[in-house]
């Protein structure tokens, strides 16, 4: 099994019925910016009606769209990087299985889009592809919402910090992903009122910001290259982090197991992230 950071290609899921530029050149840019091919992936559901008579002319269907969209996908990669060697791949099967399959298998990261879509329009969409795959996924997980802030030269990865061997591994890729775009990294940690005394509440900020210290020093020491600064923060991490996203190039969090962040539910922050970050949204699995 291919782990976080040893893949040697960028998969990208490709939606035929929003075939996202803004995704596509982020994956374009990245292969480029680490020298990986990118494998464009359009997988077909099964139709939703079952009776055989009726659902071979659909699956025919779908799977003519989904050529289209993965020609299409390619040339718009072809313009926007003509050196990129790309991998096109059409299977059958329900997108965010075929995706999260396909990240245990030499990729360095899975690429994807994120938009609000009708029912009729799930069909084949990526609304119901994002929040699974970044809570599954055996690679990072890119979910490019909205575009990154590029007009802004002093635009920064955000990652948010918990202290946990997720937020670490989510660390690791932020300075990592920031030397190669020669910008700084803001570490943020969400720091949430103990509802006790308020010589609890200078104590709990105390420790927050040693534990921040301590966990950018491991990587600082290691990328030295890169700038770093460090905020704690009070309040929901999801709010927070949201807004701390406002112009950033990307915002990064760690993934405890299948999901969570500091004692939460499965994919909560994620989840929240992929409805309200300013930028795309970086999901790295713990233990990496």
């Amino acid at each position: 099994m291919a782990r976080s950071g040893t893949g040697r290609e960028i998969v990208v899921g490709i939606d035929p019925l929003d075939p996202s530029v803004p995704t596509l050149a982020w994956a374009a840019d990245e292969g480029d910016r680490r020298n990986l091919s990118l494998r464009l992936v359009l997988a077909v559901p099964p139709p939703h009606d079952t009776r055989p008579m009726g659902s071979a002319p659909r699956l025919t269907s779908l799977r003519a769209r989904g050529r289209e969209a993965l020609e299409s996908a390619g040339e718009t990669v072809f313009r926007l990087s003509p050196g990129l060697r790309v991998v096109t791949e059409l299977v059958d099967g329900r997108p965010a299985a075929v995706l999260c399959r396909r990240s245990a298998v030499h990729a360095r990261m899975v690429v994807v889009g994120s938009r609000r879509l009708s029912t009729p329009a799930e069909i084949l969409g990526t609304r119901s592809v994002a929040a699974p795959l970044s809570a599954h996924a055996d690679c990072p997980v890119v979910v490019v919402r909205a575009p990154e802030s590029t007009a802004d030269l002093s635009a920064r990865l955000v990652v948010g910090v918990d202290g946990s061997e997720s937020s670490r591994q989510a660390l690791r890729f932020a300075f990592e992903e920031a030397g190669l775009r020669r910008a700084p990294v803001h570490a943020v940690q969400v720091w949430q009122r103990p509802a006790f005394t308020p010589a609890g509440e200078e104590s709990g900020r105390e420790e927050c910001a040693r534990l921040l210290a301590a966990a950018v020093a491991e990587w600082s020491a290691d990328r030295p290259d890169v700038r770093c600064t460090r905020e704690i923060r009070r309040g929901h991490p999801v709010e927070e982090l949201a807004r701390a996203s406002a112009g950033a190039l990307g915002v990064v969090v760690g993934r405890r197991g299948r999901g969570g962040y500091t004692g939460m539910r499965l994919g909560s922050v994620t989840h929240g992230l992929l409805h309200r970050a300013e930028c795309p949204v970086v999901t790295v699995p713990g233990g990496s």
